[in-house]
């Protein structure tokens, strides 16, 4: 096997027991880094440090990734013009932010029979975030809820 010490110079090819002894001799762990080398790669390091730094090598690149998180509006068919430019503020913040929207359109009592005034709204969206998100998910009445996800481009 190929012997690394923990300045990470080479010692050269050597059997195992040579090996175990000179990690007992600095008091470090025998760590074997690639197993699938010819001959296979061991290295003296202590192994605890070991894990510990993968671990926060780990941590860091989980903190630096970007999850995308599905925010939720929720409308009405009748909104006033007023709540709903309220509602494409927080879109458009949303959208920048990199998130998913989910827009439900509610429909209550009598308000089915207007089913097309939800449409009117859902195309109104569209309309005016078509340069920076797209439809993902076209709108689809599910029971009283009328529903469309929209994704940045």
């Amino acid at each position: 096997m190929l012997l690394i010490d923990e300045n990470g110079e080479k010692q050269g090819e050597m059997p195992i027991e040579a090996a175990l002894d000179a990690a007992a001799e600095a008091g470090l762990d025998l760590i074997e880094v690639s197993p699938t080398a010819n001959p296979p790669v061991c290295k003296l390091a202590d192994f605890g440090k070991l894990k510990y730094a993968e671990q926060k090598k780990k941590a860091e690149a989980r903190k630096k990734q970007k999850t995308q998180d599905i925010k939720e509006i929720k409308m009405r068919p009748n909104i006033d013009t007023h709540d709903y430019e309220v509602k494409t503020r927080s879109m458009r913040r949303f959208f920048e932010d990199g998130d998913k929207v989910k827009i439900t359109l509610r429909f209550r009592g009598r308000e089915m029979a207007h089913q097309d005034r939800g449409m009117i709204i859902f195309d109104r969206v569209k309309a005016d975030f078509g340069d920076i998100a797209k439809v993902e998910f076209e709108p689809k009445l599910e029971g009283r809820q009328m529903i469309m996800v929209m994704a940045p481009r």
